[in-house]
Protein backbone atom coordinates (compact mmCIF):
# COMPACT_ATOMS: atom_id res chain seq x y z
CA UNK A 1 0.00 0.00 0.00
CA UNK A 2 2.74 1.90 0.89
CA UNK A 3 4.32 1.82 -2.63
CA UNK A 4 1.02 2.34 -4.11
CA UNK A 5 0.87 5.97 -2.41
CA UNK A 6 4.06 7.02 -3.25
CA UNK A 7 2.42 6.26 -6.86
CA UNK A 8 -0.32 8.78 -6.51
CA UNK A 9 -0.50 12.36 -7.76
CA UNK A 10 2.02 11.41 -10.72
CA UNK A 11 0.87 11.65 -14.63
CA UNK A 12 -0.37 8.52 -16.37
CA UNK A 13 2.12 6.98 -18.46
CA UNK A 14 5.04 8.55 -16.67
CA UNK A 15 7.18 7.39 -14.19
CA UNK A 16 8.85 9.17 -11.54
CA UNK A 17 12.30 10.60 -12.29
CA UNK A 18 14.89 12.28 -9.77
CA UNK A 19 15.68 16.19 -9.09
CA UNK A 20 18.95 15.09 -10.41
CA UNK A 21 17.92 12.68 -13.28
CA UNK A 22 15.42 15.88 -14.79
CA UNK A 23 17.83 18.62 -14.33
CA UNK A 24 21.03 16.61 -16.33
CA UNK A 25 18.48 16.20 -19.25
CA UNK A 26 17.50 19.16 -19.57
CA UNK A 27 20.91 20.36 -19.42
CA UNK A 28 22.11 18.29 -22.44
CA UNK A 29 18.98 18.54 -24.62
CA UNK A 30 17.59 21.14 -26.78
CA UNK A 31 15.17 23.36 -25.34
CA UNK A 32 11.80 24.13 -27.18
CA UNK A 33 13.11 27.63 -27.40
CA UNK A 34 15.74 26.77 -28.96
CA UNK A 35 14.77 24.44 -31.87
CA UNK A 36 12.42 27.38 -32.67
CA UNK A 37 14.93 29.89 -32.61
CA UNK A 38 16.26 27.82 -35.06
CA UNK A 39 13.67 27.65 -37.33
CA UNK A 40 12.63 31.00 -37.01
CA UNK A 41 16.36 32.10 -38.59
CA UNK A 42 16.32 28.97 -41.41
CA UNK A 43 13.03 31.18 -41.97
CA UNK A 44 14.33 34.89 -41.76
CA UNK A 45 17.42 33.38 -44.11
CA UNK A 46 15.52 31.60 -46.45
CA UNK A 47 12.68 35.18 -47.50
CA UNK A 48 16.41 37.18 -47.56
CA UNK A 49 17.55 35.11 -50.13
CA UNK A 50 14.23 35.43 -52.12
CA UNK A 51 14.01 39.09 -51.71
CA UNK A 52 17.31 39.48 -52.77
CA UNK A 53 16.85 36.85 -56.13
CA UNK A 54 13.45 38.69 -56.92
CA UNK A 55 15.63 41.89 -56.48
CA UNK A 56 18.45 41.00 -58.76
CA UNK A 57 15.93 39.09 -61.41
CA UNK A 58 13.96 42.33 -62.05
CA UNK A 59 17.75 43.87 -62.40
CA UNK A 60 18.19 41.65 -65.10
CA UNK A 61 14.64 42.35 -66.76
CA UNK A 62 15.62 46.03 -66.68
CA UNK A 63 18.72 45.95 -68.47
CA UNK A 64 17.66 43.11 -70.65
CA UNK A 65 14.98 45.65 -72.01
CA UNK A 66 17.50 48.14 -72.40
CA UNK A 67 18.84 45.52 -74.83
CA UNK A 68 15.97 44.78 -76.85
CA UNK A 69 15.44 48.56 -77.37
CA UNK A 70 18.33 49.34 -78.78
CA UNK A 71 17.92 46.51 -80.81
CA UNK A 72 14.89 47.75 -82.51
CA UNK A 73 16.69 50.94 -83.57
CA UNK A 74 18.54 48.61 -86.19
CA UNK A 75 17.58 48.12 -89.34
CA UNK A 76 19.70 45.17 -91.07
CA UNK A 77 19.49 41.89 -90.82
CA UNK A 78 22.01 39.07 -90.90
CA UNK A 79 24.45 41.96 -90.22
CA UNK A 80 26.17 43.17 -87.13
CA UNK A 81 24.83 46.14 -85.07
CA UNK A 82 26.06 49.49 -85.47
CA UNK A 83 28.90 49.69 -83.64
CA UNK A 84 27.58 52.50 -80.91
CA UNK A 85 24.09 50.21 -80.45
CA UNK A 86 27.11 47.02 -80.27
CA UNK A 87 28.93 49.10 -77.87
CA UNK A 88 26.09 49.75 -75.83
CA UNK A 89 24.43 46.37 -75.15
CA UNK A 90 28.14 44.86 -74.64
CA UNK A 91 28.42 47.07 -71.57
CA UNK A 92 25.38 45.77 -70.57
CA UNK A 93 25.26 42.28 -71.24
CA UNK A 94 28.64 42.73 -68.72
CA UNK A 95 26.23 43.87 -66.35
CA UNK A 96 23.83 41.02 -66.85
CA UNK A 97 26.63 38.83 -66.21
CA UNK A 98 28.12 39.84 -63.57
CA UNK A 99 24.23 40.25 -61.83
CA UNK A 100 24.22 36.10 -63.01
CA UNK A 101 27.66 35.59 -61.25
CA UNK A 102 26.50 37.39 -58.16
CA UNK A 103 23.74 34.91 -57.54
CA UNK A 104 25.68 31.94 -57.72
CA UNK A 105 26.03 30.92 -53.93
CA UNK A 106 22.40 31.63 -53.86
CA UNK A 107 21.22 29.35 -56.51
CA UNK A 108 23.91 26.25 -55.82
CA UNK A 109 22.38 22.41 -55.77
CA UNK A 110 18.76 22.11 -54.41
CA UNK A 111 18.20 26.09 -54.18
CA UNK A 112 18.66 25.96 -58.03
CA UNK A 113 15.00 24.18 -57.97
CA UNK A 114 13.91 26.05 -55.05
CA UNK A 115 14.09 29.67 -56.50
CA UNK A 116 13.55 28.92 -59.91
CA UNK A 117 9.95 30.50 -59.62
CA UNK A 118 11.90 33.57 -58.63
CA UNK A 119 14.88 33.91 -61.05
CA UNK A 120 12.49 32.19 -63.91
CA UNK A 121 11.81 36.00 -65.27
CA UNK A 122 14.99 37.50 -65.43
CA UNK A 123 15.91 34.03 -67.61
CA UNK A 124 13.11 34.57 -69.87
CA UNK A 125 13.75 38.30 -70.42
CA UNK A 126 17.56 37.62 -70.80
CA UNK A 127 17.45 34.83 -73.24
CA UNK A 128 14.80 36.99 -74.92
CA UNK A 129 17.19 39.89 -75.81
CA UNK A 130 19.87 37.65 -76.28
CA UNK A 131 18.07 35.28 -79.28
CA UNK A 132 17.01 38.81 -80.42
CA UNK A 133 21.20 39.76 -80.74
CA UNK A 134 21.62 36.66 -81.73
CA UNK A 135 18.58 36.74 -84.82
CA UNK A 136 19.56 40.06 -85.99
CA UNK A 137 23.34 39.04 -86.20
CA UNK A 138 23.19 35.45 -88.13
CA UNK A 139 19.43 35.40 -88.85
CA UNK A 140 18.98 31.98 -87.01
CA UNK A 141 17.86 30.85 -83.29
CA UNK A 142 20.19 30.91 -80.80
CA UNK A 143 20.40 26.92 -79.17
CA UNK A 144 19.26 26.37 -75.37
CA UNK A 145 23.04 24.73 -75.18
CA UNK A 146 24.36 28.30 -76.59
CA UNK A 147 22.51 30.28 -74.31
CA UNK A 148 23.45 27.83 -71.01
CA UNK A 149 27.07 28.36 -72.23
CA UNK A 150 26.61 31.73 -71.92
CA UNK A 151 25.91 32.25 -68.08
CA UNK A 152 27.18 30.66 -65.13
CA UNK A 153 27.41 26.68 -65.26
CA UNK A 154 25.70 27.01 -61.81
CA UNK A 155 22.62 28.82 -62.99
CA UNK A 156 19.75 26.57 -64.17
CA UNK A 157 18.38 27.59 -67.57
CA UNK A 158 15.20 25.04 -67.75
CA UNK A 159 13.97 24.00 -71.32
CA UNK A 160 10.74 25.86 -70.00
CA UNK A 161 12.23 28.70 -69.80
CA UNK A 162 13.97 28.53 -73.10
CA UNK A 163 10.99 28.11 -74.68
CA UNK A 164 9.25 31.14 -73.07
CA UNK A 165 11.88 33.43 -74.04
CA UNK A 166 11.91 32.59 -77.33
CA UNK A 167 7.93 33.05 -77.59
CA UNK A 168 8.45 36.67 -76.52
CA UNK A 169 10.74 36.62 -79.29
CA UNK A 170 8.58 36.34 -81.82
CA UNK A 171 7.06 39.80 -80.53
CA UNK A 172 10.30 41.28 -80.83
CA UNK A 173 10.62 40.07 -84.09
CA UNK A 174 6.97 41.66 -85.21
CA UNK A 175 7.89 44.80 -84.03
CA UNK A 176 11.28 44.48 -86.27
CA UNK A 177 9.69 42.95 -89.40
CA UNK A 178 6.77 45.65 -89.05
CA UNK A 179 9.03 48.56 -89.29
CA UNK A 180 11.07 46.89 -91.93
CA UNK A 181 8.50 46.44 -93.90
CA UNK A 182 7.05 50.09 -93.19
CA UNK A 183 9.94 51.74 -94.49
CA UNK A 184 10.10 54.00 -97.50
CA UNK A 185 12.64 51.79 -98.94
CA UNK A 186 9.85 48.73 -98.65
CA UNK A 187 8.18 47.86 -102.00
CA UNK A 188 7.48 44.95 -103.73
CA UNK A 189 9.70 43.86 -106.89
CA UNK A 190 7.99 42.04 -109.68
CA UNK A 191 8.19 38.54 -110.63
CA UNK A 192 7.91 37.45 -114.49
CA UNK A 193 6.24 33.38 -114.59
CA UNK A 194 5.30 31.48 -117.39
CA UNK A 195 3.67 28.36 -117.01
CA UNK A 196 5.05 27.28 -121.11
CA UNK A 197 8.40 26.33 -121.79
CA UNK A 198 11.10 28.50 -122.47
CA UNK A 199 10.60 29.36 -125.77
CA UNK A 200 7.29 31.01 -124.89
CA UNK A 201 6.39 34.54 -126.19
CA UNK A 202 6.45 37.22 -123.52
CA UNK A 203 2.55 37.15 -124.15
CA UNK A 204 2.38 34.16 -122.26
CA UNK A 205 4.29 35.26 -119.34
CA UNK A 206 2.72 36.94 -115.80
CA UNK A 207 4.13 39.37 -113.23
CA UNK A 208 3.87 38.38 -109.94
CA UNK A 209 4.75 41.15 -107.13
CA UNK A 210 7.31 39.70 -104.68
CA UNK A 211 9.10 41.00 -101.19
CA UNK A 212 12.77 41.42 -101.69
CA UNK A 213 15.06 38.50 -99.89
CA UNK A 214 15.52 40.50 -96.90
CA UNK A 215 12.14 41.52 -96.33
CA UNK A 216 10.35 38.17 -97.05
CA UNK A 217 13.42 36.10 -95.25
CA UNK A 218 11.85 37.64 -91.47
CA UNK A 219 8.50 36.46 -92.62
CA UNK A 220 8.91 32.98 -93.88
CA UNK A 221 11.40 32.55 -90.08
CA UNK A 222 7.81 34.21 -88.34
CA UNK A 223 5.51 31.32 -89.64
CA UNK A 224 8.31 28.61 -89.25
CA UNK A 225 8.47 29.26 -85.80
CA UNK A 226 4.61 29.59 -85.31
CA UNK A 227 4.37 26.04 -86.81
CA UNK A 228 7.00 24.82 -84.68
CA UNK A 229 5.35 26.45 -81.43
CA UNK A 230 2.51 25.38 -82.54
CA UNK A 231 3.25 21.54 -82.79
CA UNK A 232 4.10 21.79 -79.19
CA UNK A 233 3.26 18.85 -76.90
CA UNK A 234 2.81 19.37 -73.32
CA UNK A 235 1.58 17.53 -70.78
CA UNK A 236 -1.26 18.82 -69.00
CA UNK A 237 0.50 18.53 -65.43
CA UNK A 238 3.47 20.59 -67.05
CA UNK A 239 4.52 23.48 -65.11
CA UNK A 240 4.50 25.19 -68.58
CA UNK A 241 0.91 24.52 -69.15
CA UNK A 242 -0.26 27.33 -66.83
CA UNK A 243 1.58 30.32 -69.29
CA UNK A 244 1.68 28.16 -72.60
CA UNK A 245 -1.96 29.00 -73.72
CA UNK A 246 -1.47 32.95 -73.42
CA UNK A 247 2.06 33.07 -75.13
CA UNK A 248 0.57 30.81 -78.06
CA UNK A 249 -2.24 33.12 -78.32
CA UNK A 250 0.51 36.23 -78.46
CA UNK A 251 2.64 34.46 -80.88
CA UNK A 252 -0.21 34.25 -83.39
CA UNK A 253 -0.95 37.83 -83.29
CA UNK A 254 2.44 39.02 -83.52
CA UNK A 255 2.88 37.03 -86.90
CA UNK A 256 -0.45 37.47 -88.06
CA UNK A 257 0.34 41.15 -87.88
CA UNK A 258 3.65 40.84 -90.21
CA UNK A 259 1.88 38.62 -92.80
CA UNK A 260 -0.68 41.59 -92.86
CA UNK A 261 2.40 43.90 -93.22
CA UNK A 262 3.25 42.21 -95.98
CA UNK A 263 0.30 41.17 -97.68
CA UNK A 264 -0.16 45.58 -97.67
CA UNK A 265 3.66 45.62 -99.47
CA UNK A 266 2.51 43.14 -102.37
CA UNK A 267 -1.27 43.61 -102.45
CA UNK A 268 -0.55 48.31 -102.38
CA UNK A 269 2.89 47.98 -104.17
CA UNK A 270 4.54 51.35 -105.47
CA UNK A 271 0.86 52.72 -104.95
CA UNK A 272 1.16 53.27 -101.76
CA UNK A 273 0.80 57.19 -100.49
CA UNK A 274 4.09 58.86 -99.01
CA UNK A 275 4.24 57.67 -95.21
CA UNK A 276 1.92 55.25 -95.68
CA UNK A 277 2.21 51.94 -93.01
CA UNK A 278 0.17 48.74 -92.51
CA UNK A 279 -3.49 48.70 -91.24
CA UNK A 280 -3.02 46.09 -88.02
CA UNK A 281 -6.04 47.40 -85.96
CA UNK A 282 -8.42 44.51 -87.80
CA UNK A 283 -7.85 41.10 -86.71
CA UNK A 284 -7.64 38.46 -88.91
CA UNK A 285 -8.50 34.77 -88.71
CA UNK A 286 -5.64 32.01 -89.81
CA UNK A 287 -6.81 28.41 -89.44
CA UNK A 288 -4.26 26.06 -87.12
CA UNK A 289 -3.78 22.96 -87.32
Amino acid sequence: MGTKRSWEGQPLGLHPKSDATMSAHDSTGPSVQSIFETFRDELDEHHDRRERIIKTSRDITALSKKVIFALQRVRTLNQPPPNKIAQENQTRFDQIRALFESLVPELTEIKAWRYQRQISPGIQEFIEALAFDHYLRTQTLISHAEVTAWLPGEILVSEEDYLMGLFDLTGEMMRFAVMALSSGNASATTQSTSTAGPEASDASSTSVPVLAPAQAGIVVDLRTMRARFESLSVPRRHNMLRDLSKKLEVMQTSVEKVERAAYGILVRGSERPSGWTPDLSVSMEVETH
